[in-house]
């Protein structure tokens, strides 16, 4: 079983439809993959049009009234692909999160009474290097960060590479990297410049 985050601080750059994409394609040969969406915004919910009433608020939140575990929010979105949905209180946990000792696994925790159902689990994650974030990437094997070439594309990867290099060394998580482009028109020259002009920074975390 493996699990892989979707992250990258930019917003817009393509990580819930990377996220739900290869999670259906996944699911689509066989694997059995479940979908942890962490992003308050809650996209990948919206947009699978899954009931959003229960969340990982309600796993990881000490403060929620209707305590839960993950095994109980999760929602079937087609055969062999599932998903964790998210809603606007999973923000709240960014401030609730900031006192509570071990704070960096608390996802982690919440899904190892389920890790044994899926051949993956992808985590989409919120734009932001905030504790949901660091909670998603200490869980991850892999960081999986879209980038789309435009003139702002790498806005934030170098602040994504420190947090990915902290993971490794403070919290002794070997965590690879790699980067995904997204948003590439062939057609455009603006593209290949772009690209060219990215090529520096994006080989610094593709390792």
């Amino acid at each position: 079983m493996k699990i892989l985050s979707i992250a990258n601080q930019k917003g817009g750059c393509g990580k819930t439809t990377t996220s739900i994409n290869l999670a259906a394609a996944m699911a689509a040969i066989g694997q059995k993959v479940l979908l942890i969406d962490l992003d308050p915004q809650a996209h990948a919910t919206l947009g699978l049009n899954i009931d959003d009433s229960s969340s990982l608020y309600n796993v990881i939140s000490k403060l929620t009234p209707r305590k839960l575990k993950i095994k109980d929010i999760i929602k079937r979105v087609e055969k062999d692909f599932d998903i964790a949905p998210s809603n606007v209180l999973v923000g709240t946990l960014e401030q609730e999160l900031a006192d509570e000792i071990g704070r960096e696994v608390k996802l982690l925790e919440a899904i190892a009474e389920i890790k044994d159902r899926y051949d993956y689990i992808l985590i989409d994650c919120p734009p932001s290097l905030g504790f949901l974030t660091v909670n998603a990437l200490r869980a991850s094997d892999e960081v999986v960060v879209p980038v789309e070439t435009s003139r702002f594309s790498m806005q934030g990867v170098d602040h994504l590479t420190d947090i990915i290099n902290l993971i490794r060394d403070r919290l002794n998580h070997p965590l690879t990297s790699r980067v995904l482009i997204t948003m590439f028109d062939s057609r455009l020259r603006h593209s290949f410049s772009m690209l060219g002009e990215d090529e520096g920074k994006i080989r610094q975390i593709a390792f």
